[in-house]
């Protein structure tokens, strides 16, 4: 695996680039927690995902603050935010935008005028997802994957940086359609809110029932938020931990030799080549914001429910046998071991 890649930059650099990630990751901290109780994890997934440069799909049950926890980040970040609400009459140029045919009053003639749609931000917010046909949802693909749209012909590209962060509700099932496999797998996490404890729902409605408003303020830009994803990507990652991420992923597909019987039992689709990417490139922002230059094997380990529950398709027996995908992973995470000594 790749050593630093960081060669050509001075130390002083490097040194003073690391120190300003590290206070714009504490401060972000700070600001959202102004805003958001509880939930740790869930905040340290969506700022990886921030600083790695993918997408993360929140789901939740109604009440979690899904919604608030996405606008808080983008007020912090000081970004261009927008927010699509996902409903079944939504189309895909509800989304993009259209041409639209202008007249100059002047002349009579009439031209072509791309009026840009709510796609084009920093942030984007789309709410309820999964309440939109997959006709409409499709017109994410390209801006996730080539961060451009294509609409009549005419190719445009989004500003950098941009994040998609979609959220979903777990448990309706009416009015909804499930999210296309080829997009699931271009967000970097599934993310999961869960109830809070009882102090921390203290907490928020303490918060939240008075007048005091609370607000976030920005804390960086684009500029850095895209210096800081080149700096996610000079972190070191050995090769021993590089074939552990290889293993663990490789392990969720039932076609693998290496697979465990339980995944040959109850696994239909493994993850892709894509997952391998996208845990090697959370491990590295994770080490980072943990204040080591190094991915270890825990960062990996850590990271890898989130990375991969939504990226395997159970069969009819882990249905029958009341099985998630959270289950399967944490199997294999017991039947792969880190190696010894690390």
């Amino acid at each position: 695996m790749s050593l630093l890649a960081a060669a050509q930059v001075e130390p002083d650099e490097l040194r003073s680039r690391i120190a300003r990630f590290r206070e714009v990751e504490q401060e972000i901290v700070r600001q959202v927690r102004r805003v958001i109780v509880g939930q740790e994890e869930v905040l340290e997934q969506v700022m990886i995902a921030l600083f790695v440069g993918g997408h993360c799909l929140i789901t939740g049950l109604p009440g979690t603050a899904k919604t608030l926890l996405v606008r808080t980040m983008a007020q912090t970040l000081g970004l261009v935010f927008k927010r699509i609400q996902f409903t079944p009459d939504l189309m895909p140029s509800d989304i993009t935008g259209t041409d639209i045919i202008e007249e100059d009053t002047k002349t009579g003639h009439r031209t072509w005028t791309f009026v840009k749609g709510p796609i084009f931000a920093n942030v984007l917010l789309a709410d309820e997802i999964n309440r939109t046909p997959p006709k409409t949802q499709s017109a994410l693909l390209e801006a996730m994957q080539e961060l451009a749209c294509t609409v009549r012909g005419n190719n445009y590209r989004l500003p950098q940086p941009f994040f998609v962060l979609a959220t979903q509700n777990p448990i309706e099932l009416e009015g909804t359609y499930p999210l296309p496999e080829a997009q699931l797998d271009r967000f970097l996490f599934n993310t999961v809110l869960g109830y809070l404890s009882p102090e921390e729902e203290l907490q928020v409605v303490d918060l939240t029932t008075t007048t005091h408003v609370a607000q976030a303020e920005p804390v960086t830009n684009a500029t850095e938020i895209l210096d800081f994803q080149q700096l996610v990507r000079m972190v070191p990652i050995g090769e021993s931990v590089g074939r552990h991420v290889i293993e663990l992923v490789r392990a969720s597909r039932s076609s693998d030799e290496s697979a465990p019987d339980f995944v040959k039992k109850y696994v239909n689709y493994g993850a892709s080549v894509r997952a391998a990417q996208f845990l090697v490139l959370a491990a590295k922002a994770r080490a980072l914001m943990r204040g080591r230059y190094h991915v270890s094997y825990e960062d990996v380990r850590a990271l890898y429910i989130p990375v991969l529950r939504h990226r395997i398709l159970l069969n009819f027996h882990a249905e029958s046998d009341r099985l998630k995908q959270d289950d399967i992973l944490r199997r294999l995470l017991e039947a792969k071991p880190a190696p010894r000594g690390e």
